[in-house]
């Protein structure tokens, strides 16, 4: 495999973070951007051997200028806020961010390609949410788009206008990304939410777990496999869309009642308690991916949906154990 010269975008997130790891073990020069100075200075604590650059979606001529400066093979773009609710807060932000920030790191790889003569390939990182309330499931790459949340309608402008730069000739891929969790997700997130109250219901520490609606359906893997997805359609033969999915739904109450029950709670009812302050103005019922294109590339989820709690839990069950022993 040749060295790539790789700018990953959200290098602090979740996915930023097993991405960037994952490209220094094979031996890639990483370069991360970073929303803030304070965020730049974490990413050079936490990845020495990676160059940090401090430069935000909003930013046109900052983009531009550190595309220039950095000449990637390769950008991941991951950057911006993930959370779905937050969007309903911040429609305007969102758009700008998820919606047009994209377009300026497309629009800076093509100038920079013009010039060069060597563009970088560019994978999007899109969302399930594009596909709102689908008629379909499962949902493939053709599934007609049709967003409920600001998040989704943002997502779904930058998917159609990686479609653009690619129609110009430019290698610009979208991997459709359906729920996807770690540890590392913070507690605002529900899986996260989900096992962290769990671990400290099974530790005698909390006796009430508050949710919305729990009856919504999601596609749930694991985040390091979704980065192998991605770093598979950046390395493949031709750009295209992908869906990174499991193609297996489970609803919130499955999430719930399989961490309860990973912590050796089986009437797991009593401690759970909806409120529908946690209800969303919109949520899609059930979003499940067809990753058949993907699974052409050699792509295998490694870790099922019970695995998948289980690290969940286990995780937050040590640091409480870590935090006890302090």
């Amino acid at each position: 495999m040749s060295i790539e010269r790789v700018l990953v975008t959200g290098a602090n997130g979740q996915d930023g973070t097993f991405l960037v790891r994952r490209l220094l073990d094979e031996g890639h020069e990483v370069h991360g951007m970073c929303h803030s100075d304070d965020g730049a200075a974490r990413f050079a604590l936490q990845f020495p051997a990676a160059t940090p650059h401090t430069c935000d979606l909003v930013d046109a001529q900052g983009i531009g200028r550190m595309v220039e400066q950095i000449v990637p093979t390769h950008i991941y773009n991951l950057a911006g806020n993930t959370s779905v609710a937050r969007s309903w807060e911040f429609p305007a932000e969102t758009a700008d961010v998820l919606g047009v920030g994209p377009i300026r790191l497309l629009d800076a790889a093509w100038r920079l390609g013009e010039v060069t003569g060597s563009p970088a390939r560019v994978v999007q990182a899109s969302s399930a949410e594009i596909f709102g309330d689908a008629a379909v499931v499962p949902q493939d790459e053709v599934t007609p788009h049709a967003p409920v949340t600001p998040y989704g309608a943002a997502k779904s402008f930058a998917h159609e206008m990686a479609a653009v730069y690619r129609r110009r000739g430019m290698f610009a891929s979208t991997a459709i990304l359906y729920n996807h969790e770690s540890p590392l997700r913070p507690k605002s997130f529900v899986a996260r939410k989900i096992s962290a109250e769990v671990a400290r219901i099974a530790a005698g520490l909390s006796h009430e777990l508050v949710l919305g609606n729990i009856d919504v359906q999601r596609d749930w893997g694991y985040a390091p496999d979704y980065v192998d997805a991605m770093l598979r359609i950046g390395r493949a033969a031709e750009p295209g869309d992908f869906v990174v999915a499991t193609g297996t739904s489970h609803s919130v109450r499955d999430f719930v009642g399989a961490a309860f029950r990973h912590a050796g709670i089986e009437d797991w009812e009593r401690f759970v308690r909806i409120d529908p302050a946690f209800y969303r103005p919109a949520d899609p019922k059930r979003l499940v991916g067809d990753s058949s294109r993907l699974r052409l590339l050699g792509w295998e989820p490694s870790v099922d949906f019970e695995g998948l709690v289980a690290i969940m839990v286990e995780h937050d069950a040590l640091l409480l154990d870590s935090a006890n022993a302090e």
